[in-house]
């Protein structure tokens, strides 16, 4: 976030989910006025690619049982190196799919809750099978809405966009990159409001149901968005 911030020259950037180090992948960054819906974003649901080496020459029956055997609600402490509070906390995971087993590394797929530890995950599948294993590489796939097919940028990407705005006068490419904020709301339900109702809700009027124009269904305590 800090070197789009730098790169964009805007006084605001946020990501939607920290990424640990040397961990690659899918990373929202709002800019500006985007940043106030990051936390929408980092509290979606997260997907990634795991290699896990095991520490032992292992039985693949017994140890794909094991695995599966995390699908649900899980507990888990955060790993020493995390940048949060070392408590006990009670996370899920929707599946794991296994995608190949050569020799002592494991390849599989999580589709989880936000702020699970997939070096955590790894260490405590080793432990139960008895033998230990580590995590060897991880890839986010998917944070939220956002999927490595959706808009997937490097820095480098941002960095062209930038100097062919600046030098050529040449838009396209920033357009492509930066997507309006709209789209991190694509999960949530929409209340569509009278034109005239704006200013009073900006203001921090409730809104009442003459100034609704259409709504997609919700129930009480959903987050909403009001477009």
């Amino acid at each position: 976030a800090y070197w789009v911030k730098k790169m964009l020259n805007v006084s605001k950037a946020g990501h939607g989910g920290t990424l640990d180090p040397k961990v690659t992948g899918v990373l929202p960054i709002g800019i500006e006025n985007a940043t106030k819906i990051m936390n929408y974003i980092s509290k979606g649901g997260k997907e990634y690619v795991c290699v896990m080496q095991v520490h032992c020459e292992y039985d693949k029956e017994e140890l794909t049982k094991i695995i599966k055997s995390f699908e649900g609600e899980i507990y888990q402490r955060p790993p020493v190196r995390s940048s949060v509070k070392r408590r006990l906390r009670v996370r899920s995971i929707y599946d794991i799919e296994i995608l190949d087993m050569d020799k002592k590394l494991v390849l599989f797929r999580v589709s989880c809750d936000s702020g699970t530890y997939m070096r955590k995950l790894c260490h405590d599948i080793g432990i139960i099978y008895g033998c230990g294993a580590h995590m060897r590489e991880l890839r986010r796939t998917r944070s939220g809405i956002f999927t490595e097919s959706t808009n997937l940028v490097k820095l480098h990407d941002l960095s062209e966009a930038i100097y062919l705005y600046k030098n050529c006068k040449d838009e396209t490419e920033l357009r492509r990159v930066l997507m309006p904020m709209e789209y991190a709301t694509c999960e949530m339900p929409k209340l569509i409001i009278e034109d005239s109702a704006v200013n009073a809700l900006a203001y921090g009027a409730q809104l009442a149901v003459p100034g609704i124009v259409a709504y997609q269904n919700f129930k009480r305590n959903d987050t909403v968005a009001v477009l």
